[in-house]
């Protein structure tokens, strides 16, 4: 779910992202202006742009849709713990594979690897236990809501993740908002309760064994612990060399482990008696599937989307949540709805709008007629660089927790 998502995201430099004054390979140095074709063709990089947003707003749809269609099927229901753990082992499975890959099939440079990033420096992997052990919370109230609340009514409230990564990012990294991201804050918040009141007042019928209540409280605990663990995980692994196939892959060992003894506690007997893979159909393994690919697909789109991009794929993502529970579900879309989406969707894109957008656009406008490249004339200091740290959300989403990806 989201992005680090990791899984999460927005994009603060996560594992294997370059760190605040670094330079990938190509950019340009002080007093140089690199157009984007220069690295890219400018057809090529709009396609990839575009596909990047197909894929966003698929997943961030999907997965809501496909755990409700799940947990809404008659008949025998599977274990929500369960799939919790099966998402972590492909995940990390599928890291592990990754990496080998890197490795070219070289199984004892991985194992030498794997010896020294996980066990020799146990100091770095120690600190991943923390967020593993709030994304794992995280995926678990997840079910809980969604099993609790229609999918476009969680989508629209899922969003307060934006508010809690925003406040944690004041408190935690002390960074600091512009008057639009406070209002449009503001703007997100009255949105969400609009649409939770709706909710509360009876916005068409429900199923008698949900609980609207025991949903809104998931989901309030779900956007508080993505906004701290996404928050945490920066803070710790800033400017951290690892690659966010080794993060995964050490974030799904937490992750299983703290899965199983939460599945333990909550559905051991239940689990003990019926069997860990009770209830599975296809859909619930679509499900399995969706959270342990979708997360670590979207981590490698994510790198061609800018945070405009993002916004616009989370509103997107709440227009196809909301029209196909209407054709799923049997959802009813009433004014009071309506208006607390539009807020909440209007809050993202101000949210996701960078703080110089209007000097950038008028940077580009005047560099329009120029050369791609301009070098700083001598004897004037270089103009000031751009931090690849921002003080923007991490978003996770769609990764759905962080950049990395839970």
């Amino acid at each position: 779910m989201a992005a680090v998502g990791a899984g999460g995201s927005t994009a603060a430099p996560g594992p294997g992202a370059v760190s605040a004054g670094a330079l990938e390979p190509g950019t340009a140095s002080a007093g140089e202006t690199v157009c984007p074709s220069s690295r890219m063709g400018g057809g090529a990089h709009r396609r990839l742009k575009y596909i990047s947003l197909a894929v966003l707003v698929v997943q961030n749809a999907s997965l809501i849709l496909s755990i409700r269609y799940a947990r809404t099927l008659p008949g025998d229901r599977f274990f929500a713990t369960t799939a919790v753990v099966m998402a972590e082992v492909l995940k990390g499975l599928t890291c592990l594979l990754l990496l080998f890959a890197q490795k070219r099939g070289n199984v004892k440079h991985l194992v030498l690897f794997l010896h020294e990033a996980v066990l020799v420096q146990y100091v770095d992997t120690l600190k991943l236990a923390v967020p593993s052990l709030i994304y794992t919370l995280q995926n678990n109230l997840q079910y809980v809501a969604i099993s609790n609340l229609p999918a476009a009514t969680f989508q629209v409230t899922y969003q307060l993740k934006i508010l809690t990564t925003a406040l944690f990012s004041v408190l935690m990294l002390n960074r600091s908002l512009s008057r639009l991201q406070w209002a449009s804050l503001l703007l997100l918040f009255t949105g969400v309760a609009i649409v939770q009141a709706q909710q509360a007042g009876g916005g068409g019928p429900r199923p008698l064994d949900q609980n609207p209540g025991a949903g809104l409280a998931a989901v309030v605990a779900s956007c508080l612990s993505s906004g701290f663990a996404g928050v945490y995980f920066e803070k710790i692994l800033k400017g951290s060399s690892g690659s966010v196939w080794l993060r995964n892959l050490q974030l799904g060992l937490f992750g299983t482990a703290l899965g199983l003894v939460g599945l333990w506690w909550a559905e051991g007997t239940a689990v003990a008696t019926r069997g860990f893979f009770f209830g599975y159909t296809p859909a619930v393994w679509g499900v399995v599937l969706n959270q342990a690919f979708g997360g670590l697909l979207v981590a490698v789109v994510v790198k061609y989307a800018d945070n405009i991009l993002k916004g616009f794929a989370t509103s997107l993502s709440i227009v196809l949540s909301t029209v196909a529970s209407i054709r799923l579900f049997g959802f009813h879309v009433d004014p009071l709805f309506a208006l607390g989406a539009g807020l909440v969707i209007g809050a993202v894109y101000l949210y996701s709008l960078p703080r110089g957008a209007a000097k950038a656009i008028a940077s580009a406008s005047a560099s329009a007629s120029g050369p791609c490249v301009h070098q700083q004339p001598p004897g004037q200091p270089p103009p000031p660089q751009l931090s690849s740290h921002r003080g923007d959300l991490i978003t996770e989403p769609f990764l759905p927790k962080s950049v990395l990806v839970k």
